[in-house]
């Protein structure tokens, strides 16, 4: 029995030293810009995808969804790009906020320029989104 919890002892500290080499090195390959390629490709990707799901709604439902939970028709991919952003809608459902949280591994520096958010329901107005 002792040697039972010596081994699971074992176990559960070769998790957590693996684990935490993992935290660190992500962190370090971070800070070294090495990530900002993926980061601005996967997060440009992810404010297209929420911007599309979130302008067929209004197209379907007449307003904007108060929370990305409200959309319909989500995909399995879709889910990883409305995890990485912060969104919120105005009040009376006709203008929204979005922005990409995350990207590959960090923030991404995405340059969206203005004519993209024609015809939308984009407000920076309504910036920050808690």
């Amino acid at each position: 029995m002792r040697r039972a919890f010596i081994i699971l002892g074992l176990i559960a500290a070769g998790v957590a030293t693996l684990t935490a080499s993992f935290a660190l090195w992500a962190f370090f390959l971070g800070q070294t810009g090495f990530t900002r390629g993926p980061d601005n490709m996967f997060g440009d990707q992810y404010l297209k995808t929420t911007v599309a799901l979130v302008e067929l709604h209004k197209v379907r439902n007449g307003a904007y969804p108060h929370a990305l939970s409200d959309l319909q028709f989500v995909g399995e991919w879709d889910r990883a790009a409305l995890m990485s952003v912060k969104y919120c809608a105005a009040d009376d459902g006709q203008s929204y906020f979005v922005e990409v949280s995350r990207g590959w591994m960090g923030r991404p520096n995405l340059k969206v320029p203005p004519e993209f958010w024609q015809r939308t329901g984009y407000r920076e107005t309504l910036r920050p989104c808690p």
